[in-house]
């Protein structure tokens, strides 16, 4: 792994020096200072962020997951996208932990096929009436076409060994044939409900993980699968979008192995050479610990594994301008693992969470700038848990229909549109430092900046791997090159004391039971609140300069609209 990181290394560095944007600058002992430049446009502000994804597929349209989607299509200027695990698998619809079920595929007693699209349906529905996307996994393996399907059902919990999850849904198919009209007959069937155009603007993908115990067949296996779900997804609309291969970890072998089925091996339905590729995916995770009784984050891990992906990638010359989506780009790899049973998951009800996930995207749209890499979207798998205890530390956005601090991450950057612009901070940490060592040194008082044809925006967060808070910095901002005289400047944050509905339920003595008072004062502080009202300035020669206290792990939005 070493080696291969210190490849990765010398080919970022190569890339940086081609693009005359090597920033030596080590984290500054001088107070923090921040200039954006609105006169320098980087690249576009990719939504990338606006993609989410969960295990469990029928808490779509139960009553806190239509909830949290609305919220979640509200705060985007554009589509979001939406991945979920096991829409396929069969069963009674009955959600439970890292379980769902649709009942889409079983056999009448001469083995028939017999398609049933009713619960697909009501996932897809709730994303379509609220103007979202999927990006529809194919998987998992219904039992009627399992060639191991017992035992079936798993019946997981947090604190149970993780490997109990893969059962008969895991395995290849006992017919290929059925499996490929089965993803025939489901994209056929897509086209006539929601239409060839609406259809056309998704995103297909293979399985989860199939270099992992997700898929119980041999890399080989998966390629035929491939083959033959590529295949009905292109028969039933040729125009659709399919790709793969969401490998997580270490899995840049098979990655590369994928893509060199996709391009030069024989497909083992046509005969010819070649498969369909549209979209190429893959997983990025981080990996906290404990340090002592601190949950310590390692942002450099989730970032060597974008790096390490986009390399291999990058070794195609022919995928070179196909969409790359990082199918879950997360903290680390469990939502259901709450912090009673994994403690060093306590990072999740609070701004430790927020903070990182603003210090992490900044690094994915450089990484992606250096790679020249099309990044398209990074799934946060992230989502709700039904009918759970209140801020039980699973990876979600939202507890019992109440925001948590990191959603208003993502309406921070439902805010940031147009065009990224040049940035400089003397306490932000280099690419390269992250990458070497992670953000364990002084904070990371990191930035990221758009303009648009009347606005701006301005995130600014105080980041560290440790959990643990610390003194508010004094940071002094200056906006250049303003192109207006009169701004109204609205200060969005996320600290201790606002858009943080978890430090208020503290305060309410973390009841279970809240009563409905107690319920409508978490709604609102889950929401993103302000620092005072939006107030008119008078930008001086094209030029605004402003001081911030920013406490440790809290997130500001400066938002500049004339």
């Amino acid at each position: 792994m070493e080696k291969i990181f210190s490849n990765s290394l010398k080919v970022l560095l190569m890339v940086l020096a081609l693009h005359g944007r090597v920033v030596a600058q080590q984290v500054s002992t001088e107070p923090a200072q921040i200039s954006v430049d609105l006169a320098k446009p980087i690249a576009p502000m990719k939504p990338i962020w606006a993609w989410f994804g969960y295990d469990e597929p029928n808490y779509t349209y139960m009553k806190d997951g239509k909830k949290l989607l609305s919220e979640l299509a509200a705060m985007s200027p554009g589509p979001v996208y939406v991945r979920t695990h096991s829409l396929l698998v069969s069963g009674d619809g009955v959600a439970a932990l890292k379980w769902g079920s649709t009942n889409a595929y079983t056999e009448d007693a001469a083995g028939n096929p017999v398609y049933n699209w009713a619960i697909v349906d009501s996932i897809f529905d709730t994303y379509i009436k609220r103007g979202m996307k999927p990006l529809a996994q194919i998987g998992f393996m219904p039992e009627a076409l399992s060639s191991h399907p017992s035992p079936y059902k798993h019946h997981w919990k947090p604190g149970d060994n993780y490997s109990d999850i893969f059962t008969g849904w895991a395995y290849p198919p006992k017919d290929y044939k059925k499996w490929g009209e089965l993803v025939y007959q489901w994209v056929k069937h897509c086209v006539d409900r929601y239409g060839k155009k609406e259809v056309e603007s998704w995103y297909w993908e293979l399985w989860n993980e199939p270099n992992t115990s997700y898929w119980k067949g041999t890399p080989k296996e998966f390629f035929k699968l491939y083959d033959y779900s590529s295949d009905a997804v292109k028969r039933a609309l040729p125009t659709a979008k399919i790709g793969g291969a969401d490998v997580t970890g270490n899995g840049m072998k098979f990655l590369s192995d994928f893509i060199e089925h996709c391009l030069r091996d024989t497909n083992a339905v046509t005969g010819k050479i070649g498969a369909p590729l549209d979209v190429i995916l893959f997983h990025a995770k981080g990996a906290p610990e404990l340090a002592g009784n601190m949950v310590r984050m390692d942002v450099r891990a989730q970032l060597r594994n974008i790096l390490d992906n986009f390399k291999t990638i990058a070794a195609f010359p022919e995928v070179k301008n196909l969409p790359i989506v990082i199918g879950e780009s997360d903290p680390e790899g469990c939502a259901a693992c709450g912090m009673a049973t994994n403690p060093q998951n306590a990072y999740r009800n609070g701004t430790m969470y927020s903070s990182y996930t603003a210090a992490s995207f900044a690094r994915k749209y450089e990484l992606a700038d250096l790679y020249q890499a099309n990044l398209t979207g990074a799934v946060s798998w992230s989502f709700e848990f039904e009918n759970q205890p209140w801020f039980y530390g699973f990876r979600d956005l939202a507890t019992n229909g109440i925001d948590k601090p990191v959603l208003n991450v993502f309406r921070m950057f439902g805010k940031m549109t147009g065009q990224r612009v040049a940035v400089t901070s003397n306490h932000m940490y280099s690419l390269k430092m992250v990458l070497d060592s992670s953000i364990r040194g002084q904070t990371d008082i990191g930035v990221l900046a758009t303009d648009d044809s009347r606005s701006a925006a301005v995130m600014i967060w105080n980041y560290h791997d440790d959990d643990k808070q610390g003194t508010p910095e004094s940071i002094k901002l200056s906006i250049n090159h303003i192109p207006a005289k009169i701004v109204t400047v609205t200060h969005y944050r996320i600290d201790n004391e606002h858009s943080n509905s978890y430090e208020l339920w503290k305060k309410m003595g973390s009841p279970q039971q809240p009563t409905t008072a107690q319920v409508a004062e978490l709604k609102k502080a889950g929401q993103l609140q302000t620092i005072g009202k939006p107030v008119k300035s008078t930008s001086k020669n094209g030029s605004l300069v402003t001081d911030i206290s920013l406490p440790r792990q809290a997130v500001s939005l400066i938002k500049l609209d004339w």
